[in-house]
């Protein structure tokens, strides 16, 4: 075969699609190559197709332990379901479900619009505390907050405390998230818990203290 014969087959052969939301999810979802190669091919089926291994091998040019191994994992990442229903004959056939991928993905995507609806709300709390616009080095770092998993509640728990102080900085708001953080800190009922402690502490040194013997 020449190479205009090559090319000419391979523009004749079927081209399968890929949709942003599998390139998007696809490491979320800790697929490996054989995986997310037959996730791909199974996106560009109808769903419940009939499972017909020997079609999909010789497709994919996977070997029957590929298939089965790619076909386990989706399973276990509750992508992919194999339905037993029966045909317009009434005799059951194996078909494969990947409708739980597009739940999945719905999801997600629920999750990230909420997560964007909370970051515009936390920056917005912040300039409002501090009457201004945050610099880009400011959004830098309420975004590192962010990536590291710290709540929206306790950095606002965070600013609270540096507001009382009369600190309208965000150094000074990260070193206490950074305290905090140390001593295990990870909720507002955490901080609260921490200061009655605090005053408990204080109080018992003032009633311990001997005034009667004091020079």
């Amino acid at each position: 075969m020449n190479k205009n014969d090559f090319l000419k087959q391979l523009n004749n052969e079927n081209h399968y699609t890929i949709s942003k939301c599998l390139l998007v999810c696809a490491k979320e979802l800790g697929l490996d190559v054989n995986s997310l190669i037959l996730l791909i091919y199974l996106l560009n089926k109808p769903n419940k197709m009939i499972y017909d291994y020997k079609k999909i091998i010789e497709d994919l040019r996977f070997s029957e332990k590929e298939l089965l191994d790619s076909i386990s994992l989706l399973k276990d990442k509750k992508i992919l379901a194999i339905l037993m229903e029966k045909n317009e004959n009434g005799i059951l056939e194996e078909k494969i479900d990947i409708s739980l991928f597009y739940e999945i993905v719905f999801s997600k995507i629920i999750e990230e619009e909420k997560n964007d609806t909370n970051q515009k709300d936390l920056y917005d709390t912040f300039e409002k505390e501090f009457g201004r616009t945050l610099s880009p080095m400011e959004y830098e770092i309420i975004n590192d907050w962010i990536e590291k998993k710290i709540s929206n509640e306790l950095i606002l728990e965070a600013l609270k405390e540096a507001v009382f102080n009369g600190v309208n900085n965000l150094r000074y708001i990260d070193k206490i998230l950074f305290e905090w953080g140390k001593k295990g800190i990870k909720t507002p009922k955490d901080v609260l818990s921490k200061k009655r402690k605090q005053e408990e502490e204080k109080q018992e040194e003032t009633y311990e203290y001997d005034w009667l013997n004091e020079d």
